[in-house]
């Protein structure tokens, strides 16, 4: 079958999607100024180094460096993130890490952006619901193994396709959930690319037209992503998360609830193909599953 024009152009959609669900802190585009840091994060800008930032941010160099382990100093890049830990957080050498949860973590995520393995840190902290992270909570990380520290923001392809910790088969609340748009057709269906990277499926109508919640859920992110338009990620019962790109105007605001068909964006209208595409994407605990699995 001949590869959708969309899905040449966006080649690189999962390795987005999986680095936006599993080490999201608050992703904003970068701007100039003060207004490049958001949330706890910074965009490093043309000409920044390491001791620039924690100069501008008021923060040691040393303590700087622990909280982005597997960051170079000598190979920053343009557009790269950094963690800027806060007053509450902590660091020491020996571990483990304070860590203050920021918008749109999962318990995987922050494992693995620390290289700590996800059921140690689950250990530590006892009564931890994984699903339902509170912003602003603060959690243990144990210190993973020596190399397999990497940084977020600037991970390579392999690295983002390491293998998540398994989360077990799908709950038996993960079928008969709806589709998130009427009159619709499949134009690329989950799977793998001639290359092997691993594609969410494309949805396409005619017309505009709204995506809806497929199942009940809270707005964990809702906010623009390079490359990916406005996107819209909602957490649901029993560790699952869908979610919804190349939307053109958000309708749902993080913390929001939604119910099962609540519209959550207006998608967006590609001139090219001369339709209206929806990417969507569904996942549990992290790892991508194919949404013809659970949708009726």
């Amino acid at each position: 079958m001949a590869q959708h024009p969309v899905a040449g152009k966006r080649r690189g959609t999962l390795l987005l999607l999986l680095v936006l669900i599993l080490l999201l802190g608050g992703c904003a585009s970068g701007g100039g100024g003060s207004g490049r840091a958001s949330h706890g994060w910074i965009t490093v800008q043309r000409g920044d180094t390491l001791g620039k930032i924690a100069s501008q941010a008021d923060i040691p160099l040393l303590r700087l460096q622990r909280f982005n382990p597997g960051v170079d100093a000598r190979r920053l890049a343009v557009g790269q993130r950094l963690m800027l830990p806060s007053r509450q957080e902590r660091a020491p050498g020996g571990g483990p890490y304070r860590y203050q949860v920021r918008r749109g973590d999962t318990l995987y995520g922050v494992a693995r952006y620390f290289g700590a393995d996800p059921q140690r840190v689950q250990a530590a902290n006892p009564g931890l619901d994984p699903s339902n992270l509170a912003v602003g909570q603060l959690i243990q990380v144990p210190l993973g193994s020596a190399g397999s520290r990497r940084s977020s923001a600037h991970a390579s392809a392999p690295a983002a396709r390491r293998s998540l910790p398994d989360p077990g088969p799908l709950p038996r609340t993960a079928h008969g959930w709806a589709w998130p748009l009427s009159n619709y057709r499949i134009a690329r269906p989950f799977g793998r690319d001639a290359n092997g990277t691993l594609q969410p499926m494309l949805l396409s109508t005619s017309g505009p037209a709204q995506a809806k919640a497929t199942n009940a859920g809270k707005v964990r992110f809702a906010s623009g992503m390079r490359q990916l338009g406005q996107v819209v990620i909602l957490h649901h019962a029993d560790n699952m998360q869908s979610v919804y790109a190349f939307c053109s105007k958000l309708l749902v605001s993080e913390g929001q609830s939604v119910s099962r068909g609540d519209p959550v964006c207006d998608i967006a209208h590609d001139a090219n193909a001369n339709n209206y595409h929806l990417l969507f994407d569904l996942r549990h605990g992290g790892k991508p599953i194919d949404p013809a699995r659970v949708l009726r």
